[in-house]
């Protein structure tokens, strides 16, 4: 535990963004699951939409780099065209 009281306030705040941090990014991941799951073309499209709406606003927020989040809505798209063309 630190010493300097404002060290003890940022360790509390810094736990309360990790968890909301955790739920964001696992929101993410469960989303880019569900894309990559086999399922008919037509199901996959709303699912991107709203894969890349949750990580606009992740980037957007700061919980992820810009070029991570531009990364992977690009894999995600470029997985959904895969399964549309099948």
């Amino acid at each position: 535990m630190p010493n300097i009281k404002s060290s003890e306030r940022s360790v509390k705040t810094d736990a309360l963004r990790r968890v909301r941090n955790f739920s964001v990014k696992s929101s993410i991941k469960t989303a880019a699951r569900k894309i990559n799951s086999n399922m008919p073309a037509a199901e996959v499209q709303p699912l991107l939409s709203k894969a890349s709406s949750l990580i606009d606003k992740a980037a957007k927020r700061g919980i992820l780099h810009k070029n991570t989040a531009a990364r992977k809505k690009s894999r995600l798209a470029k997985r959904a065209n895969k399964l549309a063309v099948n």
